[in-house]
C-alpha cells in the first residue's frame, strides 16, 4: 500500500461533505424556523415589488399568450389589451362589489343587538320546550354574542380601511407603481429572461441533468398553470351563482356572503367550510331558518363544485389523492398562510410526481415492480407476413 497515498481524498468525498453540510442546515433550519421565517420576511420584504411583479406577470401571462396564439396580435399589443382587461375587471369589482360588502357590513353592524336579541329569544323558547340546561345554553349564547359582536366590530374598522389604502400615497403607492412596472418588463422580456436562465443552467450543469432541470421547471409550469386558472375560475363560477341562488331565494347579505365564499373556495378541500362556517353564523343571527336553507343551498353549491364544475374545470392537473391534498394544504397553511394554502397543492404535486418517477426509476433499476415481483421480460417480437413468405 503506497503510503503517500494515505490520505488523499477519494472522489466521493466531497459529494458526501455537501449532503452532510446539507442535511446539518436542513436540522439548524427546521430547529429554528422562527428565525428562518423571519429572515425570510425580511428578505421577502425588501424583493416584495418584484415579487409581487412576477406575480402579476404569472397571472397575465396567460391572457398574453390567448391574445398573441387567438387574434396574432404583438406582443406589446396583447399585454396591453391584458391589462386593460385586468384593470376593468378589479374596476368593477371596487365599484360594484366593494360598496356593497361594506354596506352589508354596516347594516349587519348596525342592526346586531336586534338580532342577537331576536336569537336569544328563539334559543330560549326552544330551551323550555325541550327541557334543555339553561346554564349551558346561556353560556353558549353569552360567548356566541361576544364573538360576534368582536368579528363585526373588526370587520366595520376594517373594511374603510381597506378603500383607504387602496388610495394611499407614499411607500405603497411606490411599491404598486414598481411591481407593475415589473410585471411590464417581466412579459415584455420573457423570452429573453427564459433564454438567460437556460443559459446559466446549461453552463453550470452537466447537459442530461440541465434538460432534466428543464424538464421539471416546465411540468411545474403546467401545473402551476392548470391548477391557479382552474381554481380562480372555478371560485368565480361559484362565487356568482351563490349570488344568484340567494337572490332568488331572497336570502339577506346576498353580496357579502357570496364575496366570502368565492374567496374561500380558492382554497382546496377546506375552502367550501371556511366560507360557510361564518356565513351561516351571520344568518343565523337574523333568521335561523334561512341560516338552515343557506346549509342546505351551500350544500348543494358545494356537491356540484366538486363533483361537476371542478373536476371540468380542473380535470386531474394535480394527480394528487385526498389524502395529500389534506397534508399539503395543512402543511402549507401552517408555513405561508392563506398562500401556502393555495399554493401548496400545486407544489406538493410536482414533488409528489418527481418522488413517483424517481421510485419508478430505482425499481426499475433491481428489476421488479412496485410489489416486489420481477418486471416480466418483454415478449419476442411475432414474425411479419413478408418474413413467414420468406421462410
Amino acid at each position: 500500500m503506497n503510503r503517500n497515498n494515505k490520505w488523499q481524498l477519494g472522489p466521493n468525498f466531497l459529494s458526501n461533505v455537501l449532503v452532510v453540510i446539507i442535511g446539518i442546515s436542513f436540522y439548524l433550519a427546521m430547529s429554528h424556523l422562527d428565525l428562518v421565517r423571519g429572515a425570510l420576511n425580511g428578505v421577502l420584504g425588501v424583493l416584495s415589488p418584484f415579487v409581487g411583479g412576477f406575480v402579476v406577470a404569472y397571472l397575465l401571462d396567460g391572457p398574453v399568450r390567448f391574445f398573441e396564439q387567438r387574434f396574432a396580435w404583438k406582443r406589446w399589443i396583447a399585454i396591453l389589451m391584458s391589462y386593460l382587461l385586468a384593470v376593468v375587471l378589479v374596476s368593477l369589482l371596487l365599484s360594484f362589489v366593494a360598496p356593497q360588502v361594506v354596506q352589508s357590513v354596516m347594516v349587519l353592524a348596525d342592526n346586531l343587538n336586534g338580532y342577537l336579541l331576536s336569537l336569544n329569544k328563539l334559543v330560549i323558547s326552544v330551551s323550555n320546550q325541550f327541557h334543555l340546561d339553561e346554564e349551558l345554553i346561556e353560556g353558549m349564547m353569552l360567548s356566541y354574542t361576544d364573538l360576534m359582536k368582536q368579528a363585526t366590530e373588526l370587520l366595520r374598522n376594517f373594511l374603510p380601511q381597506i378603500v383607504n389604502y387602496s388610495m394611499a400615497l407614499g411607500s405603497g403607492l411606490v411599491s404598486a407603481l414598481t411591481a407593475l412596472i415589473a410585471s411590464i418588463y417581466m412579459l415584455l422580456g420573457k423570452q429573453r429572461l427564459l433564454g438567460q436562465m437556460r443559459k446559466v443552467i446549461f453552463a453550470f450543469l452537466p447537459l442530461p441533468k440541465a434538460r432534466r432541470m428543464l424538464a421539471v421547471c416546465s411540468h411545474a409550469n403546467r401545473v402551476f398553470n392548470g391548477f391557479i386558472y382552474g381554481k380562480i375560475i372555478d371560485s368565480a363560477i361559484i362565487g356568482v351563482l351563490c349570488f344568484i341562488l340567494m337572490s332568488i331565494f331572497k336570502m339577506p347579505f346576498s353580496v357579502l356572503i357570496s364575496v366570502v365564499v368565492g374567496v374561500t373556495n380558492v382554497i382546496p378541500f377546506f375552502g367550501p367550510f371556511i366560507g360557510a362556517i361564518p356565513s351561516v353564523m351571520i344568518l343565523l343571527m337574523v333568521d335561523p331558518i334561512v341560516a338552515l336553507e343557506f346549509g342546505v343551498l351551500i350544500l348543494v353549491l358545494q356537491q356540484f363544485d366538486g363533483n361537476i364544475l371542478g373536476p371540468k374545470i380542473l380535470g386531474d392537473s394535480t394527480g394528487l389523492s385526498a389524502i395529500w391534498v389534506l397534508v399539503s394544504i395543512i402543511v402549507g397553511g401552517g408555513l405561508f398562510g392563506f398562500a401556502g394554502m393555495v399554493v401548496g397543492v400545486p407544489t406538493f404535486a410536482v414533488l409528489y410526481s418527481l418522488t413517483s418517477e424517481f421510485l419508478k426509476n430505482r425499481l426499475r433499476e433491481k428489476g421488479i415492480d412496485e410489489t416486489g415481483a420481477p418486471l416480466a421480460e418483454a415478449a419476442p417480437a411475432l414474425p411479419t407476413e413478408r418474413e413467414k413468405q420468406a421462410d
